[in-house]
């Protein structure tokens, strides 16, 4: 463990800022703590809004990150009004954190941690507590106190576990008192806390029992390596990857069946290890390593044993037994102790495939990430366990309370609503402009996960920035994709596949124009129309079929066609009759799709300039011509000749797509929705 500490310029020790600061150090370092987890705080001498000196204990809020640190994730809570509770019995959480928003220095700021008496009732000025690894490599043991006793004797205190609140705090500042002596506290199954009279102090004391371990659990296992995957598991990457595009719809339809789920694979090197060796199978069912993982990772994964993974049919039936065990194994398990708690959905969120990796489960890209990076963890500490001793785990009451801890079903009920397409996803092609760009965009702030599918892989990769920077980190991924080849089309299906599971929706987007007369038109041109016009949305609409029937959940699909379908333009032979050929497919798509709840249906714009690749300069001269128009006046030919006499924008199409792809058109396939400002001659008939 590397101790990264840096004297901040011009703070002082006692300052908030010091404390910002060596928060950061911790949460930079994921063998101490992940995303949300571990607390610091420090004790310090404020001016309250009365103009009194008060004694201040300011502490990570609850939900704050300690990575991302800043001075407003600090609560303060006023020490005089904290600690007198000491002296009580106990107190129910419920109260604790009434009690406590009494306390706060500033009123609106941030809840305070649910450890906010722990870091009270220590007396040192500065407290740490990570959920180190290595700790937890040792504490999840058969003979856990054996062997902490072999590392520390008696320097590290050591507490049973017990869920964070008031008795634990207590029982904590009681034996840090009658152990002056001790470095630090490890509180079992959960984690290190360490203290000092600065930041630094506790920082560097808390590095140096993590060393310890880290040390301990390497000298106690000899440097080796605890797992390993039997030969009959060793797939090659190729072979592997095809597997896993294959499976994952049927995965992610399995595990959907309540309410969809974001599905992503992972092929490191660590979990292929695990996977592939038959004593993980028995380790990973003994549970998390934490209370607060169970929270993300629930206590067990699903392992989906089959003597060959890349067989799809005994894939689905090996997955089919494996989750009715889980299923069953999690009702019994609440059954034993729930008493009027609401039963939460028994959906695994792990799910270890041997020979071909892992899935991890969450309702959008950010809690997905956060069960990845868990379990990632989760197999670094079993393999670290057994290597000392056997893994061992919460007993099963432990597991329920915190699982069904009321304060954490409580935050349950004050989620906002979900968006109108959370927990979708979207696969949009030619998204890196014009409509496909919108409608990409649309679709995002809809709440959809977006695959941003384009030839131009440059502008593909910036649509999806643009969307992970306004939408949250991971919302949208790009690939460049060529609708008219077979091979690209495949990949970027499968490229869906393993970041989300699988797909909801295609918007089939992608097209080019040729405007000239039929006794002029190239051949080539002729065919490259049809090539992406037609067979590019043929090549996407059958990808799409084929994984929606994997997955088994339905489909959505959108063809942007045009107003040329019904109403084709001089001059723009090849360009109409493609997309003539592109609705006759929507309407087959429909009629076939309809028995497996597949929908296809149609958008017909017309004269969408601004943004448009398609509509290039040489585009624009030559449909001028057509209508006897100067090149200038063609954008106000195209406005004037509508019945609304209104400008057609990509936003506009993509607000109809929206619709179309939302379940507010639940009802509708095989549909022609016009967005051209009325165009007479247009209308579907």
């Amino acid at each position: 463990m590397k101790d990264r500490w840096s004297e901040p310029a011009g703070i002082q020790p006692d300052d908030l800022d010091a404390l910002v600061h060596q928060s950061r150090l911790i949460g930079a370092d994921p063998k101490l703590v992940l995303r949300g987890g571990g607390n610091t705080s420090i004790k310090r001498d404020e001016v309250d809004f009365r103009g009194r000196n008060v004694r201040v204990l300011r502490i990570k809020g609850s939900g704050s990150d300690l990575r991302t640190a800043k001075r407003s994730d600090f609560p303060g809570v006023r020490l005089d009004d904290v600690l007198p509770l000491f002296e009580k019995d106990d107190m129910s959480d419920e109260d604790m954190v009434a009690y406590l928003g009494n306390c706060l220095m500033e009123p609106g700021s941030r809840r305070p941690s649910i450890e906010t008496l722990l870091h009270a009732f220590l007396t040192a000025v500065s407290v740490a507590h990570s959920h180190a690894d290595a700790i937890l490599s040792i504490t999840n043991t058969a003979d856990h106190l054996a062997l902490l006793k072999d590392l520390y004797g008696e320097e590290v205190i050591l507490i049973p576990y017990r869920r964070p609140g008031f008795l634990l705090s207590k029982e904590v500042g009681r034996a840090v008192r009658e152990n002056p002596a001790a470095r630090g506290v490890i509180l079992l199954n959960h984690g290190l806390v360490t203290w000092g009279e600065s930041v630094e102090e506790s920082y560097r004391s808390h590095i140096r029992l993590v060393t310890e371990a880290e040390e301990y659990v390497s000298t106690q296992s000899h440097g080796q390596r605890v797992f390993a995957a039997r030969t009959r598991y060793r797939i090659d990457p190729d072979s592997r990857r095809i597997a896993a595009g294959r499976i994952a719809p049927i995965i992610r339809g399995a595990l959907s069946r309540d309410e969809r789920v974001i599905a992503r694979y992972t092929d490191d090197p660590r979990v292929l290890d695990f996977v592939g060796d038959e004593r993980a199978a028995t380790a990973s069912l003994e549970g998390a390593a934490t209370p607060d993982h169970i929270l993300s990772t629930k206590n067990w994964p699903v392992w989906v044993e089959t003597d060959d993974p890349t067989n799809i049919g005994e894939f689905q039936r090996a997955l089919g037994q494996s989750l009715e065990t889980y299923e069953n194994r999690y009702r019994e398990y609440v059954a034993r102790w729930r008493r009027d708690e609401p039963v939460l959905p028994a959906t695994p969120r792990v799910v270890l495939v041997p020979g071909i990796g892992m899935w991890t489960i969450g309702k959008d890209p950010a809690s997905e990430e956060m069960v990845r990076s868990i379990y990632l963890h989760t197999i670094e500490i079993i393999a670290s366990a057994e290597g000392v001793s056997r893994y061992r785990s919460l007993p099963e009451e432990e597991v329920f309370r915190a699982e069904y801890w009321p304060l954490e079903l409580y935050k349950l009920t004050l989620a906002p609503p979900e968006r109108e397409l959370a927990r979708r996803v979207a696969l949009v092609t030619g998204g890196s402009s014009g409509i496909g760009k919108a409608i990409a965009l649309r679709l995002a702030s809809a709440g959809a996960q977006v695959v941003v599918a384009d030839i131009d892989a440059a502008g593909a990769s910036a649509v999806a920035e643009a969307i992970n920077e306004s939408e949250g980190s991971g919302v949208a991924i790009a690939c460049c994709m060529d609708v008219t080849n077979e091979t690209e089309v495949e990949r970027a299906f499968e490229t869906a596949c393993l970041a989300y599971g699988g797909i909801d929706i295609l918007v089939s987007n992608a097209g080019i124009s040729t405007c000239a007369p039929i006794d002029e038109l190239n051949l080539s041109d002729w065919e490259r129309n049809f090539a992406v016009n037609s067979t590019g949305h043929f090549l996407a609409a059958r990808a799409a079929i084929r994984l929606f029937k994997r997955q088994g959940l339905g489909g959505n699909i959108v063809f942007v066609a045009t107003k040329n379908v019904v109403a084709p333009g001089k001059d723009f032979g090849a360009y109409s009759a493609a997309k003539a050929a592109e609705a006759q497919l929507a309407r087959i798509v429909a009629m076939e799709g309809g028995e497996f709840g597949i929908r296809a249906n149609m958008l017909n714009p017309d004269a969408v300039f601004a943004t448009s690749n398609l509509w290039s300069d040489e585009l624009r001269q030559v449909r001028a011509r057509s209508y006897g128009l100067p090149s200038s006046e063609l954008e106000d030919h195209y406005r004037r000749r509508s019945l609304l006499g209104v400008q057609v924008t990509a936003e506009d199409v993509a607000e109809a797509a929206l619709f179309l792809a939302s379940d507010r058109s639940s009802k509708t396939t095989g549909s022609m929705l016009p967005v051209d400002g009325g165009v007479r001659e247009a209308f579907p008939r």
